[in-house]
Formats: structure tokens, sequence, C-alpha cells
């Protein structure tokens, strides 16, 4: 005698997002119960977890928030399986550990690949890495299929971009002291050049050029000790001028946060990059992954004190400050000599903004957009024929979806107008989805399922 079959358990989703309102319309589109939560404190989430889940979803902005839920629901029902999204590697890996039951993912893993394969190339749908491997997503026969992907290499075009982007001003700060800093140059080599020429052996010539640069006086010329004397008076006279606007330019340099750099690996790059607009989450992703690709990129972000920022700068990632859809920023970045500019800020509206200055500012430039924050996607589609649209909610959703539902999946890419699942054979599976406006608790509170369940 068989024993019957128990009805299923419902899903829990904790977090008032986008993301959570897509997870929960989805699943009640496929008449799955599901217990909604925006943020529990500890007997709701017992009270929710009593009769056990079958999967939690913790899809939070928040990795201590994430991390504290994920610890609580291990401690409730052990052996419930657990997806959360957490941004910060550390604190991921260290979930997984501890955790085996969690699959610890966040939608800037998920969208990276898909949003740097457009950026390198438009016929890639997405580029993902295995091991040493590199591998692009690209449409074959109206199918994506996956291809082997030979890394950007690195010629003495890069190489000669690179030299010649050193010392390159990029505001008013550098601009001052690279003026002082050339100024005194000019007048030590122009002194010690006076002196070489009237006999001088250099050494000497460069000691008495060194006395006019640092103010203490000019030495005799000989033959010529009159128009020496005025020359160097004058030339001492605009080393003041050149040491001022030297030493305004290091002190500016001391005071600021400087997340772009006169020499080495952090200026700006001038031919053949991608521009990152809004280093947020997303946008610290795909920079670091075009990075590890070997694309020279450039990040733009409105608050140089976020975190974001200061992780770019740690990863010698240079980042401007400003604003993306700034014409004259745009352009201090080359925007014409770019291989591809992404918008990838929180807004969506920001996002299309940015894409419609940079195809003013270079009409010819590849343009990447971000979107799914607002349900302005399908206008961003209609508006913007000349760039692509990477919907980073709808990828994320179709991957907490495929795991929380026990289905194959190993990446997401976008293909046309659907979200796919790469599944462990390498093909790719259709993943229709939910409109997050379908989820019927909007305002995140403890949501009761439509379809009854026995231990609610």
């Amino acid at each position: 005698m068989t024993s019957p079959r128990l009805p299923p358990r419902p899903f829990v989703v904790i977090g008032n997002t986008n993301l959570g309102r897509r997870v929960c319309a989805t699943l009640q589109e496929r008449g799955r119960a599901v217990t909604h939560l925006a943020k529990p404190g500890d007997r709701e989430l017992r009270t929710a977890l009593a009769d056990g889940a079958d999967g939690v979803a913790i899809l939070l902005h928040d990795d201590v928030a994430a991390l504290r839920y994920a610890l609580a629901v291990a401690h409730l029902v052990p052996d419930v399986p657990i997806v959360a999204t957490v941004f910060d590697r550390t604190v991921s890996d260290e979930l997984e550990r501890l955790l085996p039951q969690c699959d610890v993912t966040s939608p800037a893993d998920l969208a990276a690949p898909a949003l740097a394969g457009p950026c390198v190339d438009p016929a890639n749908l997405a580029l993902e890495r295995s091991g040493e491997r590199l591998r692009a997503v690209r449409a074959r026969d109206g199918v994506p299929r996956l291809e082997e992907w030979l890394p950007y290499r690195r010629g003495p075009a890069h190489r000669m971009g690179r030299l010649a982007g050193q010392l390159r001003p990029y505001d008013a700060g550098a601009r001052l002291l690279l003026i002082g800093l050339f100024g005194i140059l000019a007048v030590l080599a122009g002194d010690w050049s006076w002196m070489v020429a009237h006999g001088h052996p250099p050494a000497e010539a460069f000691f008495h050029a060194a006395r006019v640069v640092a103010g203490v006086g000019p030495a005799t010329a000989g033959e010529d000790e009159t128009g020496y004397q005025i020359a160097s008076g004058l030339a001492m006279l605009a080393t003041l001028v050149f040491s001022a606007l030297f030493t305004a330019g290091i002190i500016e340099r001391m005071l600021g946060l400087k997340l772009i750099g006169l020499i080495g690996p952090r200026t700006l790059p001038r031919a053949g990059h991608v521009i990152v607009v809004g280093m947020g989450q997303v946008g610290m992703r795909l920079a670091a992954e075009l990075q590890r690709l070997g694309i020279p990129v450039v990040g733009v972000e409105r608050d140089p004190h976020a975190t974001t920022a200061r992780l770019a700068r740690s990863l010698g990632i240079p980042v401007m400050t400003g604003h993306g859809g700034d014409r004259a920023v745009l352009e201090r970045l080359r925007l014409g000599h770019a291989r591809a500019l992404a918008a990838v800020g929180s807004d969506d509206l920001d996002n299309i903004a940015v894409a419609i200055a940079a195809h003013g500012v270079a009409p010819g430039t590849r343009i990447v957009v971000r979107a799914g924050e607002h349900e302005a996607i399908a206008e961003t589609r209609s508006l913007l024929p000349m760039g692509t649209v990477r919907d980073v909610t709808s990828l994320a959703a179709a991957y907490v979806l495929a795991r929380l539902l026990r289905a194959p999946v190993t990446g997401v890419v976008a293909y046309q107008h659907d979200i796919c699942l790469q599944t462990d054979e390498e093909t790719f599976v259709p993943f229709p989805l939910t409109s997050r406006d379908h989820c019927p608790h909007p305002n995140g509170t403890a949501s009761v399922p439509e379809t009854p369940a026995p231990h609610h």
C-alpha cells in the first residue's frame, strides 16, 4: 500500500525587491504556493517555516541581512534548499562553506557575462569563463550555441596607446600639476642649454640652472652677462608661478580621492576601450570581467566615495567622477575611439539618457544598456534600436527560479526577447517569466498563497 502523496509545500521568498517580486509572480503563475516576506522578524520567519518549505529565496540588496536570514533559515529548517543573493565574494564563499544547501549568487555575477559579450563583439550574446577556457555564446541557426573564444591580445598599438595615455590630464587639478611640472622642467632645460652653449661643463651648467629654478640666483654667463641676468631673472619669476601651480596640483591630489592615475595602469585609455557608466555592483563586476579579458576599461561614477568605486581603485580600474550623460565627460573619455559604452546604472531611465547622449556624441559607438528595474524595458528596446539591452532582473530571476525548481542550470543568457537557461549539456532552453506586476503583494507584506495549503 502506497502512502498518499503529500501536497507540495510553499516556497518562501524574502525581500521586497524587483527580483523578489518577479520570482514570486512566476512561481504563482506556475501554480506554486508562495509566502512572500519583506523584512520578517524572527517570529514571522519561524511561523512561515513552521511546516517546512520547498525552497527559500533570499533576494535582498543588503549582504549582511542576507547572511543573517540564510543562517536563521538553516537553523529553523536545516535541510531546506536556499538561494541567496550576496555581492561580496568573501561573504558568499564563507556562506557556501557554512551552508552546503545554500546556492549563493548575485545579479551582478549573473549579468556580467551577458553584458561583457556584446561589449567585446556585437555578435556575442555572452562571454563565459570556465577555468582557463573562454567561450562565447552566439546565435547559430536561430539557437544560442557555445563557441571557443580567443582572448583579446594586446598588440603594439595598445602598448603605444597606453604609453600615450601616461601623464594625460583629466581634470583641473591634474592640469595644474602638469603645467607646473613641465614649466619648471622647461626653465631648468632652458637655463642649462644657455650655460652649455656658453662653454660651461654640463655638470656645472646643471648646478647653475638648479639655482635659478630654486630661486637662489643666477650665475654669470661670461661674455653676455647682462642678457643672461635678464633671462634668468624672468626664468625665476616664471618658476614662482609654475611652482605655485605644481604645489596646488599636488595638494589637490593629496587631499582628494583620486580614482584615475597620471601614470601607471589606472591612466585613461585612449582607444579600443569600454566605458562603463555606473560603477555599482553590476558595473563593478562588468569592469572587472572586461579587465580579465584584456579589454581596456574605464568607469564613470557620480559618487567618488562609493564602496565599489574604491574597490575599482584597488583593482587598478580607472574611474572618472561625473555624469555619464555629460557631453564633456564623454569627450574626455574619447567615446569616439571606444570599443563600446555600457550604461549599467541602477536607474533604467538614467541609462537611457546616457545611451541617447552617447549616441549623440559618437553615433558609431556600440551601446549596451542595462534594464529591468523599471517596466520600461519594452520602451527601451523600441527607442534605442542602436543599442543592446540586457534585462538584469530577468536574468537573475530565471537563475533563481531554476535553482528553486531543481532545474539544471549553469548560466543564463538573453536571446532576442527570451531568457534562456544554459543546461549541463551546454544547450540553451527558453525560460518564460511573469511580470513582477503580477505579484499579489506589492507592499512586500507577509502574503497568503493563492493556492491554499494545509499548513497555512
